[in-house]
């Protein structure tokens, strides 16, 4: 098998092996023992299998580079070694024996990063039998995880790809008070979702306010039926969960003074809203309009827990003070608009004026084809912020589509910027990322090459793809 063959094998089978690389160190804080069994993030029962692809060291030289910091470099060369960042800066050589890319008149940015996707859950075909995003059979199924949902044959992985997105998070849908665990995804083939699973990559609770749950429950004539229904139900379930961490705080700490105790029985759902309050689960809460993500604000330091991200926001342009003052960030599209009371708010200029606020902002997609166009989306963001009168740079906007995606996802030590030692997740552009007329042309994930516009052995199809044009 010639060289070339032997990467494009790699690439169908990512995941052959049985064991993945060792989670990075410094992604979570708390001690096993403070944690129910089970929700100790040092034997996830599920553990990631993914392996990276086989790379090679890289420079890409000439180009214009985005870093993700807020920095523009011209005449940028962006150096990979051993699949991490060696080192970006302008005008630097290639070292000895590096594959060179010319970047000339090209432009490089991180690989992108979607905070808000559904693929693999609602995958395509969208059909009744690929729908596995909503659990929608209570207002709470905080115990189901959307990894158990994932198709990893989903064919918009591969588009998502080739519109340069390297890290996804697929989380379940928003039908519910409590929608249950998000799994953030390296954007690679794999034959199972452990083998796309982030290695070290918190968990995520997904949250829904506002018309979504409402909707679906109190139309069974069943709570919730109101906002204010919504809230109870919120409430009431972080009360359980804090009962039911003393009940384990209890139980260790008799334990520990060798006292005879049994154990609290497991409980799935409340082992999710424990690994919340003890800090290990971030939460991602769907919630459009401004009162309401006052709420959530307020329901998070009643129970001492604190909320990562809003998704959909529409209208975080009015409270974008006070989100900067919480570290929260804002996640939204930029022209979608009234597909519901709670949509009506929208403004284009809604994530330029969170940046204006000094709060996180974000672009994400919650679709199949935005994603392949997250650029596009960021582009008209802001276009839209300067004509509000806004000065963002083209260096500060990319970080909507990579950096701060990946602080909300606890990836901020991993990904998202072209820093020294940081996972060589790259992205090489035929223009600016900003320009309708952008392609992206080649992307690395973690320094190999997962895709290249121009060469079809890196134009990865998945089984069921394969599958379809074998019956043609």
């Amino acid at each position: 098998m010639g060289t070339a063959a032997a990467v494009l094998a790699s690439l169908s089978l990512a995941a052959c092996a049985t064991t993945g690389e060792k989670p990075p160190t410094g992604q979570r804080a708390s001690s096993a023992t403070a944690l129910p069994k089970g929700l100790d993030p040092t034997k996830d029962p599920f553990p990631s299998t993914y392996r990276p692809l086989p790379g090679r060291n890289l420079a890409i030289v000439g180009a214009t580079v985005l870093t993700g910091t807020g920095e523009e470099l011209r005449n940028g060369t962006v150096l990979v070694r051993d699949g991490r960042i060696q080192a970006v800066g302008a005008g630097l050589s290639a070292p000895d024996g590096y594959e060179v890319v010319d970047g000339r008149g090209k432009w490089v940015t991180p690989g992108l990063i979607d905070l808000h996707s559904h693929l693999g859950v609602y995958p395509s075909p969208s059909v009744p039998a690929h729908s596995d995003g909503n659990e929608a059979t209570d207002p709470n199924t905080a115990q189901v995880w959307a990894e158990h949902s994932v198709w990893p044959q989903d064919p918009d992985f591969n588009t998502a790809r080739a519109g340069g997105v390297t890290t996804i998070h697929v989380l379940p849908g928003s039908a519910n008070l409590f929608g249950g665990r998000g799994v953030t995804l390296r954007n690679v083939p794999g034959r199972t979702a452990q083998d796309m699973k982030h290695p070290g990559a918190p968990y995520s609770l997904k949250m829904a306010c506002g018309e979504n749950p409402k909707r679906v429950y109190g139309s069974r004539s069943r709570s919730p039926a109101t906002r204010m229904g919504n809230v109870a139900g919120y409430r009431a379930a972080w009360i359980n969960a804090a009962d039911y961490m003393r009940k384990w705080d209890d139980y260790r700490a008799k334990s520990g003074r060798g006292e005879k105790a049994d154990p609290p029985k497991r409980d799935l759902q409340l082992d999710t809203l424990v690994g919340v309050l003890k800090g290990e689960i971030l939460v991602q809460n769907h919630c459009y309009r401004a009162d309401e993500m006052a709420q959530m604000i307020d329901i998070s330091k009643e129970f001492g827990y604190r909320i990562t991200s809003f998704h959909h926001t529409v209208e975080a342009y009015k409270i974008a003070d006070v989100l900067a003052q919480n570290d929260i960030c804002a996640a939204s599209w930029t022209n979608w608009w009234g597909a519901k009371p709670e949509f009506f708010d929208a403004i284009e200029a809604n994530i330029p004026m969170v940046e204006a606020a000094g709060a996180c902002a974000i672009i994400k997609s919650d679709d199949p084809d935005t994603i392949q166009r997250l650029n596009q989306e960021a582009a008209e963001a802001l276009a839209a912020g300067r004509d509000a009168g806004l000065a963002i740079t083209e260096a500060q906007a990319i970080r909507w589509i990579t950096s701060n995606p990946a602080k909300a996802l606890g990836l901020a030590a991993e990904t998202g910027t072209l820093e020294p030692g940081k996972r060589a997740d790259v992205t090489l552009w035929d223009a600016s990322p900003f320009s309708i007329y952008a392609r992206a042309q080649r992307v690395w994930i973690d320094g190999g090459l997962a895709y290249d516009r121009n060469d079809p052995r890196y134009q990865p199809k998945s089984d069921f793809e394969l599958g379809l044009e074998s019956r043609r």
